[in-house]
C-alpha cells in the first residue's frame, strides 16, 4: 500500500466501528457498519424525542440538522443549498429524473451496467412519454464507451445517466470523461454515485454533473434510509419536483403556490431526523479520515482479494473495467451464490448476491445470473482478508 493509504489509522478505525468484533463484514457495498459517532448521533436524538417529543427534538438540533447539508455539500464539492436530503438514492434519482420536462422523442441515453431501479424509472418515463431510452454500448474493457455516447449526442438528447460504480462487479466508469462529452454538448447529466460516495473521492465540478445521487447506508457509513440529491443551483431553480407539499412550496394565495429556491424544493416535510443527523456525522467522518487514503486502501484489499480469488481452483472473478474499486465479484463451480452467501454467513462472514434483475442488460450480456459480491472497507483488515479465503474453502466443501 502506498503511503497515502498508510496513514490511515486503521486500529482506530476499528475502534471506531464497534461491528468488527462480531463480524467479518465484507459487505460494505451493501449496508456497512456504522462507526460509533455516527451511532451515537442517531440515538440520542431518538432518545431526545422519546422524550420531548419530534418537533421539539427537531427544533433543539435545528442547527445540528443544517450542518448535514454543509457536511454532504463539502463532501463532493458542493454547496449546502445545492443538496436535498432523500430517504434513499433511488429517491432522489426519482426526484431529479420525474422533475424534467419530458417530450416525445427526447432520448434518455444511459450505460449498460445501469442499476435495475433507475432503468425500471426511465422505462416508466418512456412509456409515459414517448422518450427513448438508449443504452450505450460498453468499450473493449466493460466500461461506458465514450466514443459510442459521443456519436448518440444529438438535438433530442436530454439527459445523460451513468452509473459511476456498478453493483455486479468493480468497475469504476469514466464518470469525468462523460462530464466532458455532456458540457460540449449542453446535455443535463447525472450520476448515480450510490457505490462510490465514501469510497472514491468526487467532486462534482471535476466530475461535470449536473445531478448527483447517492444514499448513507454503503461506503458513506451513514444510517439506512438515507441519502441525498446535489442539483446544480441554475438548474434545480428551473426545474418543478414532481411532486410538492408544504416544505418544498409555500401555499402563497388561494390559487397559487411558490417553489423554495434551489435544492430543497425536492424535499418534503416529513424526514427522519435522527437518520438525517446521522448521515451528516457520516459525511464529516469519511472526509476527516480522507476517502482519497480510504480508497487507496479500498482497492489494494480488494486488488489481493481479486488475484486470491483468481488462484483458488473452481472460482471465476467476473470484475471487470479499465479502473476497479473494492467490489470484488465472483461465481464458483457447483455452488449457487445464495446458498453460498448463507454458508458464509454461518462462518460470521458478510457478503452479498448480485442478481441479474439488478443490471439487466450487462449480466445477459455476460450470461451470468448471480454473482456473489465481497466488498472490503478501509477499516477491515488484510488478516481478514485471508480469513475470508480460508471460510470459503470450508464453505465450498
Amino acid at each position: 500500500m502506498n503511503a497515502n493509504s498508510a496513514s490511515l489509522d486503521v486500529d482506530r478505525l476499528r475502534r471506531d466501528t464497534p461491528g468488527c468484533a462480531e463480524t467479518l463484514h465484507l459487505d460494505n457495498a451493501g449496508s456497512s457498519l456504522m462507526p460509533r459517532p455516527v451511532l451515537e448521533a442517531v440515538v440520542a436524538h431518538l432518545k431526545l424525542e422519546s422524550r420531548i417529543g419530534g418537533y421539539a427534538a427537531a427544533a433543539t438540533v435545528a442547527q445540528e440538522y443544517e450542518e448535514t447539508y454543509r457536511a454532504v455539500a463539502e463532501l463532493i464539492g458542493g454547496r449546502a443549498d445545492e443538496i436535498a436530503l432523500m430517504e434513499s438514492a433511488t429517491r432522489a434519482f426519482d426526484a431529479a429524473i420525474y422533475s424534467l420536462p419530458w417530450r416525445r422523442g427526447d432520448r434518455i441515453l444511459s450505460s449498460q451496467a445501469e442499476y435495475g431501479a433507475n432503468w425500471i424509472a426511465m422505462l416508466q418515463i418512456a412509456r409515459r412519454t414517448g422518450a427513448e431510452l438508449v443504452p450505450i454500448p460498453d468499450d473493449e474493457f466493460g466500461q461506458i464507451s465514450i466514443d459510442a455516447l459521443e456519436r448518440e449526442i444529438d438535438e433530442r438528447a436530454r439527459l445523460i445517466v451513468l452509473t459511476h460504480v456498478p453493483t455486479n462487479g468493480g468497475l469504476v466508469n469514466p464518470a469525468s470523461e462523460v462530464g466532458r462529452v455532456a458540457r460540449a454538448a449542453g446535455v443535463p447529466y447525472l450520476l448515480d454515485a450510490c457505490q462510490s460516495a465514501g469510497q472514491i473521492p468526487l467532486d462534482v465540478e471535476e466530475i461535470g454533473c449536473d445531478f448527483l445521487t447517492a444514499t448513507g447506508r454503503k461506503y458513506l457509513r451513514g444510517p439506512r434510509g438515507t441519502g441525498f440529491l446535489w442539483i446544480r443551483w441554475d438548474l434545480a431553480c428551473e426545474l418543478e419536483p414532481a411532486m410538492l407539499d408544504s416544505h418544498g412550496a409555500r401555499w402563497t394565495s388561494r390559487d397559487g403556490y411558490t417553489l423554495e429556491p434551489g435544492a430543497r424544493r425536492f424535499e418534503t416535510f416529513e424526514a427522519d431526523v435522527a437518520g438525517r443527523l446521522g448521515l451528516g456525522v457520516a459525511a464529516d467522518y469519511a472526509r476527516t479520515t480522507g476517502v482519497a487514503a480510504m480508497n487507496e486502501r479500498i482497492r489494494a484489499l480488494a486488488s489481493t482479494l481479486r488475484g486470491r480469488l483468481a488462484a483458488m481452483p473452481g472460482v471465476v472473478v467476473r470484475d471487470k473495467g479499465v479502473e476497479r474499486c473494492g467490489l470484488v465479484t465472483f461465481t464458483v463451480d457447483g455452488i449457487d451464490p445464495w446458498e453460498l452467501r448463507q454458508r458464509l454467513r454461518a462462518r460470521g462472514v458478510n457478503v452479498q448476491v448480485s442478481g441479474r434483475e439488478l443490471t439487466r442488460l450487462d449480466m445477459e450480456a455476460r450470461g451470468l445470473e448471480h454473482v456473489v459480491r465481497a466488498s472490503p472497507h478501509a477499516f477491515n483488515t488484510e488478516a481478514e482478508i485471508e480469513r475470508f479465503l480460508e471460510e470459503l474453502d470450508g464453505a465450498r466443501a
